[in-house]
């Protein structure tokens, strides 16, 4: 019998791409039963849209997170099927934290299709397109790119709102505020600093209105307390309460997305594994710069769940 310790990690938003999951698809009949859930969701073929693109519809913010949530669903559903697994503990990056606790059983598929969908319509609605802007920034220091948005504000909003690795971290806010900030990321030596194709300014304070929608309808949603632990991004602690997990979800919003000491606690918990659980390998490469002596697998494809399945089985 394994002695692993082993912790499942969701992706969020910049996982999707067109074609996701075909391979998988071919072989397992979770993955197209499960986008036909969320398709009888939304009313609306969220499959083709995956296969078929195209990509700018695939990316707008109101398309991408119910369509990452569902197809990290669906290859939870499937590494189910082949591996009798019991993970230690969930997480999720931003978007993937849904994802995770539907898989902790704290939140029903349904209810998580349609709270992503309005989640992303309220975020889209607190800035217009074109306002916000989202940008990553490697090679400097937390603390130097803190203090290279405070310069860059000039009385508008940039924040550093991911930190998703050493060296790696995502700022948001209003767009002449970003574009400041990361002219100077390159003067004061940032490997690079691109602006990301996202238009919505996520988990920084612009955010605040679609936060305070999230939690009107949060209000009305059922929710169970895990029955697997989930860290959560906005504090990097567990809730067993159901009001505290709203308000981790509400916070979430406009707060940093803490990923690498999400990473550092699980690995804290004695976590020795983590399997990165939907389309893409985004976290997989995070988690190996954030600490080296985690095993680290992805399933998102065919030859990555083949492989994770073979040294776990």
């Amino acid at each position: 019998m394994s002695t692993r310790k082993i912790a499942i990690v969701f992706p969020g938003q910049g996982s999707q791409a067109v074609g996701m999951l075909k391979d998988l698809s071919d072989s397992y009949a979770q993955i197209k039963e499960t986008f036909d859930e969320a398709s009888a969701v939304l009313g609306r073929d969220l499959w083709a849209l995956a296969q078929d693109g195209p990509a700018e519809e695939l990316n707008k913010t109101q398309n991408t997170q119910p369509l990452v949530l569902t197809a990290s669903i669906a290859v939870w559903r499937v590494l189910q099927s082949k591996l009798d697994i019991s993970p230690a503990y969930f997480a999720g990056h931003s978007l993937g934290e849904y994802t995770a606790l539907v898989c902790a059983g704290s939140l029903s598929f349904v209810d998580a299709v349609k709270l992503v969908e309005q989640r992303a319509k309220f975020m889209q609605q607190a800035v217009p397109e074109g306002e916000g802007a989202i940008a990553a920034v490697l090679g400097l220091s937390v603390d130097d790119l803190i203090a290279i948005c405070d310069e860059a504000a000039q009385g508008e909003v940039v924040s550093a709102v991911n930190f998703n690795a050493p060296g790696q971290v995502v700022i948001s806010g209003n767009v002449a505020a970003v574009g400041r900030a990361i002219e100077l990321a390159k003067e004061k030596g940032a490997k690079r600093a691109m602006q990301l194709p996202m238009s919505v300014p996520a988990h920084c304070s612009l955010m605040s209105p679609a936060a305070d929608k999230l939690a009107a309808v949060m209000s009305g949603v059922d929710f169970n307390s895990p029955s697997i632990p989930v860290i959560h991004n906005t504090d990097v602690a567990q809730h067993a309460e159901i009001a505290e997990i709203k308000e981790a979800l509400i916070q979430q919003l406009h707060t940093p997305v803490r990923w690498i000491e999400t990473v550092e606690a699980l690995a804290g918990l004695g976590v020795d594994t983590i399997i990165e659980c939907g389309p893409g390998k985004v976290l997989a490469g995070l988690n190996k710069r954030i600490d080296k002596s985690l095993e680290l697998y992805s399933s998102g494809d065919e030859r990555s769940l083949n492989k994770t399945i073979e040294a776990l089985s």
